[in-house]
């Protein structure tokens, strides 16, 4: 049986989590504060607790069949003894029986242990908030959406990001064009002058993220950035009580890619806001060569709302740190139709009402 860590509060005994706005540790039940370094001695401690030994002899239920369970996690919680069945990514989330948070600590041991961590600024309540704002306006929007009980599904998730850092020399050359026109009595000229640009220099990347979790969709991830790195501490397990988490299933060697495509895009963007001048510039060939590169682990936090329509999933993030939110609104083609007929109704009854009007007159 795999472990799993809970931050009891020593007043009251009740279980503890991370507070967005005080940024400490706070007992929901006493309402006593703590601090993240006064509970890092809970890790120390839990490292030297032997494990729990709970075994039954049984013959109830069907043997899994092989593989069936590669993917999967049983856990115990500590406050009222049910069961938790997680896959093997999950790294924190709450007791379905009594709503406890609880942190799979070994999801987080050894080389899967993080190095960094931004923990959560927004609350339920600011991502709840946001999402209705995201959601005014938008008529044809189709009610499930809307619905308040489906807005309070958001769910706060640290997800795991590889952090990459490196140096870069690069060199870009570019087709460019000067088009000059004139005209005299006769004719109307045009001439075309073709040049061969160049640009070249060092550039330096640090903490470029690529999201390591194949369970959220990379280009909504990026689209909710930037994170404030300057925020970034320490991980500590206390930062994902209260919330879920993800380690990472994509490692840092298959995650290269992506950060090179994105190291690769930037600098040929820096070297192209440099290029002035010309009609048409026209990229050519580039060549990047990356120097003392490195890379972290990081769990970065997003307010996540997964809603399923008409046989079709949409999902809404949103930063954690800085609020900045990003998806995709469905149409619902009743309203639509509905709208569009009542419109092309008035539509009808106001140029019949003029045409009336000027036959009469």
């Amino acid at each position: 049986m795999a472990v799993l860590q809970e931050y009891k509060c020593p007043c009251c005994n009740g279980a503890i989590e991370f507070d967005t706005g005080l940024q400490k540790m706070k007992c929901p039940y006493c309402d006593t504060e703590f601090d993240i370094a006064d509970l890092q001695a809970f890790d120390e401690a839990l490292k030297e607790k032997p494990e729990e030994n709970m075994q039954w002899e049984s013959q109830a239920g069907q043997q899994w069949q092989e593989g069936e369970t590669d993917n999967m996690r049983v856990y115990t919680c500590n406050t009222c003894g049910g069961e938790i069945v997680a896959d093997e990514t999950t790294g924190a989330s709450e007791c379905p029986f009594c709503g406890n948070p609880v942190i799979m600590t070994g999801q987080f041991a050894g080389d899967l242990r993080p190095d960094l961590v931004i923990p959560f600024k927004l609350d339920k309540k600011a991502a709840m908030e946001a999402l209705r704002q995201h959601y005014k306006g938008k008529v044809l929007l189709p009610k499930v959406f809307k619905d308040e009980n489906r807005i309070k599904e958001v769910k706060g998730i640290y997800v795991p990001f590889w952090l990459f850092a490196a140096d870069a020399q690069g060199f870009v050359q570019y087709k460019a064009t000067r088009v000059r026109c004139w005209s005299d009595s006769r004719y109307n000229y045009t001439e075309t002058s073709f040049y061969n640009v160049v640009r070249g220099g060092g550039l330096g990347f640090d903490n470029v993220p690529v999201d390591g979790c194949t369970k959220m969709d990379d280009a909504m991830m990026e689209s909710i950035e930037p994170y404030d790195f300057s925020e970034a501490v320490d991980f500590q397990t206390a930062y994902l009580s209260g919330f879920l988490a993800d380690r990472y299933d994509v490692s840092a060697e298959q995650s290269i890619e992506r950060a090179n495509q994105r190291v690769r895009a930037s600098t040929e963007a820096a070297f192209a806001d440099t290029v002035h001048g010309y009609t048409t510039v026209t990229p050519v060939s580039s060549n990047i060569n990356l120097q003392n590169t490195n890379a972290k682990y990081a769990l970065l936090p997003v307010w996540v709302l997964n809603t399923r329509w008409n046989g079709e999933n949409y999902t809404f993030s949103m930063n954690g740190q800085t609020g900045k939110l990003a998806g995709d609104l469905p149409m619902d083609k009743g309203l639509f139709w509905k709208w569009f007929l009542g419109l092309a109704g008035i539509i009808s009854a106001a140029v019949f009402a003029v045409s009336y009007l000027v036959w009469l007159w």
